[in-house]
């Protein structure tokens, strides 16, 4: 199995275990798009705790990435995210949260 199918059945049996929903279809695309990011143990996760890195998926991820209009919503989105894949969760994985964020904005034709 190679590194990105690795990463592709940890963050499904991630997300499965959290009852987030989301198809691995929709994983494998995210995955994909992250490219090098998700083999970074510090850079593969995101930290719900520091509102440089929560602003920082809003304007690269949310306004760049999906082409979404800045606005209040968007940080209610990531804080969202954050709260389903659980405060406490050392494993804020950035593939999940994104996909979290694709789903929720019906923005998966971007990785179609």
């Amino acid at each position: 199995m190679s590194k990105l199918e690795e990463k592709i059945q940890l963050y499904k049996q991630s997300s499965d275990e959290l009852g987030l929903g989301l198809s691995e279809s929709l994983i494998r695309s995210v995955t994909k798009g992250l490219g090098p990011v998700i083999y970074n143990e510090d850079a593969s996760r995101v930290s719900g705790s520091d509102q440089a890195e929560l602003d920082r998926v809003k304007t690269n991820f949310l306004i760049k990435k999906l082409g979404l209009k800045d606005g209040p919503e968007l940080g209610a989105a990531v804080n969202e995210a954050i709260e389903k894949m659980g405060k406490s969760n050392r494993n804020k994985y950035r593939a999940l949260i994104y996909a979290l964020l694709v789903k929720k904005f019906n923005k998966e034709s971007v990785y179609a």
